[in-house]
């Protein structure tokens, strides 16, 4: 099973474009940014729903920071949700950029899912540095979300407003939301969208018809991508689809990414660690092809990765196993695993009975060897005088010398 760092998640208010108090989540990978991405939520959703919670934290794996937001009214942002309409929700997006640029970097890449699909394409032009648009389940003109209060047109007509319930729970539709969302010329828009696109949508899709997808693949220019979500829901419920969108959206915004500064190479055997420049003390490890942070843990570190006593006796712990297997494999004895688990702490030195130091702490290591197979008692003996053998072990107790200068 593949294994995912969790992102860093800071929450954010800025002001929206009714001057109410926006809330968000910014999901930060654990090295500096590639790129700062913006999501907009459904009709009457949220920041928090499934897809846009797993698909910002599977785009951090790519190096992209992600904010996710409540529109005016919903969520946990202020406001009132009967007074905005299709046109306040695109300028709460192009608040939310603006938030981004005044304290991190602009974003480069716009997501949105169903009516936040039509709001990032609308926003996309007031947004210069954006390169790249994709949506999900997204109607072809933001008038179709009238479908879903048809039953109320004619109270909404007659009285200037309705309470409706979508989703279960009651909202208020004003005449005023109507009439914008009729304005909109959206079709202008993706045809003259200035970014590459990228459309996904469910074909079973119950909210919004997949004949929406196609309106708008064939009416924007390149370049312009279709992906299927064959199987999947409106909302995207299931983590496998929202996890198979968010890995094909990671791989088709690199294109349209800037690209990483080169770094000279390391030397061959070496290993490079710097500062991520995400969090107090993240650090990115890279050992040749290999690239992964360290972090402290919490609360003194943001716990983006093992700390430096783990990398530690991940090291001892990776050679130890290593050693006892070639061992087995030289000498054709019958161990099928190995399992090493290795636990760190400082003690008195008057309490350890086999330390040569008598007085302050001493580092002690505890070392468990756990070994499977049908091994008799004498080779089992022998595979633990073995592991005292294991290269990192005798350098962890020899005298190790280590020779600091600048450069």
């Amino acid at each position: 099973m593949e294994t995912r760092t969790r992102p860093i998640s800071r929450r954010v208010e800025f002001p929206g474009s009714r001057e109410a108090v926006l809330s968000g989540k910014l999901e930060l990978p654990h090295e500096t940014p590639r790129a700062y991405a913006l999501f907009a939520h459904c009709f009457t959703g949220s920041k928090d729903v499934v897809s846009a919670s797993r698909i910002a934290r599977a785009l951090t794996d790519d190096g992209i920071a992600v904010l996710r937001f409540d529109f005016t009214g919903l969520g946990d942002s202020e406001g009132d949700f009967s007074n905005t309409d299709f046109s306040s929700n695109v300028g709460d997006l192009v608040a939310a950029a603006d938030h981004l640029r005044a304290e991190h970097e602009a974003p480069t890449f716009l997501i949105g899912h169903s009516f936040g699909g039509a709001a990032v394409i609308a926003a996309a032009h007031r947004v210069p540095e954006v390169t790249a648009v994709a949506t999900m389940g997204a109607p072809a003109d933001p008038a179709h979300v009238a479908a879903r209060f048809s039953s109320r047109m004619d109270q909404i007509e007659r009285d200037g407003e309705a309470e409706v319930s979508i989703g279960g729970r009651p909202f208020r539709i004003r005449q005023e939301f109507l009439d914008d969302i009729a304005e909109q010329p959206q079709a202008e828009r993706i045809a003259e969208l200035g970014a590459a696109l990228m459309v996904m949508h469910a074909p079973m899709d119950e909210i919004v018809g997949v004949d929406n997808s196609r309106q708008i693949f064939e009416t924007a220019r390149h370049p312009k991508s279709f992906v299927s979500l064959d199987g999947a829901d409106h909302l995207l419920t299931r983590r496998g689809d929202a996890e198979y969108a968010a890995g094909v959206l990671g791989a088709w915004v690199r294109r349209y990414l800037p690209a990483r500064e080169e770094e000279a190479p390391a030397l061959d055997g070496s290993v490079v660690v710097a500062e991520s420049g995400v969090g107090g003390y993240g650090q990115v490890v890279e050992s040749g092809r290999h690239r992964f942070v360290a972090d402290e843990p919490a609360p003194a570190g943001d716990d983006g990765g093992p700390s430096p006593y783990d990398l530690l006796l991940s090291a001892l712990g990776s050679c130890t196993s290593m050693t006892l297997r070639m061992y087995a494999e030289r000498h054709a004895l019958p161990l099928e695993k190995v399992t090493v688990a290795l636990q760190h702490d400082r003690v008195h030195a008057a309490d350890c009975e086999d330390c040569e130091t008598r007085t302050g702490k001493v580092d002690r290591i505890a070392r468990r060897i756990h070994l499977e197979g049908d091994l008799d008692d004498a080779q089992r003996a022998r595979l633990l005088e073995i592991a005292e053998k294991c290269p990192v072990h005798r350098t962890l107790t020899s005298e190790v010398r280590i020779e600091t200068d600048e450069g």
